[in-house]
């Protein structure tokens, strides 16, 4: 049984999180995050939000839409979700792009299609120098609606709460595409206030040192600069 309204505004008031101008007088750091729900043949859902840690806003949401003509041109639908993801990065300049990770339980088809959706977002944010984290839909759920079994309705009232917006976030893959992009702020903030943030980087380092060091005992340099493991 999922939770009551009642339950879901009580999530929303302890975060205290909403829409609304900054101060003035407010010298805190506003930081912007693009979040993105890649999809295999739908919508692609997007979204740009702001907060200085404690309010926060939309600035532009919507979801790509694919005609049914050009389902079959797998390659124009991805330079177009690119070349968007490319302007939306380009305008607002956002500081971290969050993503929808791949649901495991789908099959292998639709699983390769998402693949090459959640490749081509990758790729806008690497070739803009943008830090990319990602997020298990369930995750996300827990995060934004405080339970980990959250349906499309639920989430859309939760992301109005938390972002202070005047009506539903529709179509419903923009609402996935700001609540994954509330979930990087919500765990930003925890990382930033308890120094967990340094502590992540400095584990990365040691795991991608050790990687490189493992790698360079396994590999040799032949001609052209072309390496070719061991066997």
């Amino acid at each position: 049984m999922g939770p009551t309204r009642s339950g879901l505004a009580r999530h929303a008031a302890r975060y205290g999180v909403r829409s609304s101008e900054p101060e003035q007088s407010s010298n805190r750091e506003w930081r912007r995050v693009l979040g993105v729900d890649p999809a295999s043949s739908g919508p692609t859902g997007y979204g740009i939000i702001e907060s200085d840690g404690r309010v926060c806003r939309a600035l532009r949401y919507g979801a790509f839409q694919v005609g049914a003509k050009r389902r079959h041109n797998s390659g124009a639908v991805l330079r177009e979700v690119h070349q968007l993801l490319c302007g939306l990065i380009e305008e607002f300049e956002p500081q971290a792009m969050a993503v929808e990770s791949v649901f495991t339980a789908l099959n292998m088809r639709t699983a390769l299609r998402l693949a090459e959706m959640r490749g081509v977002v990758l790729l806008a944010a690497e070739q803009h120098g943008v830090k990319v984290r990602s997020y298990s839909p369930r995750e996300v759920k827990a995060c934004v609606a405080g339970y980990g079994h959250a349906d499309k309705r639920q989430m859309q009232l939760m992301v109005r709460a938390q972002l202070g917006m005047k009506e539903l976030p529709e179509p419903s893959d923009a609402a996935d595409a700001l609540a994954v992009a509330l979930c990087y702020l919500q765990a930003d903030e925890t990382e930033r206030r308890f120094g967990l943030q340094r502590e992540n980087e400095a584990a990365r380092a040691k795991t991608r040192s050790r990687n490189q060091a493992k790698g360079s005992g396994d590999a040799t340099l032949v001609r052209g600069a072309r390496i070719q493991p061991n066997r």
